[in-house]
């Protein structure tokens, strides 16, 4: 891979974490996460092929704060 291709790979991979950390920092900040929220965020991590570390982070801190309590699930 050139170092081009590597650099524009690092862009796309950088925008899908963003993205990631963009909805949960939404959800969180709200306190809750509805079955929309759900959608959103599992569709814009999981439509790759591959889901990188930074954005196992993101989903992890989503389940930390269901598990603390922190975070209601409501519309379910």
């Amino acid at each position: 891979m050139s170092r081009n291709q590597s650099y524009i790979y690092s862009n796309v991979q950088d925008q899908s974490e963003m993205s990631a950390k963009q909805i949960v920092d939404r959800i969180l900040r709200s306190g809750k996460m509805s079955r929309q929220d759900h959608i959103l965020l599992t569709s814009t991590v999981f439509n790759k092929r591959d889901v990188h570390e930074g954005e196992r982070r993101q989903i992890n801190r989503v389940f930390n704060h269901i598990q603390t309590g922190q975070l209601k699930l409501v519309n379910w």
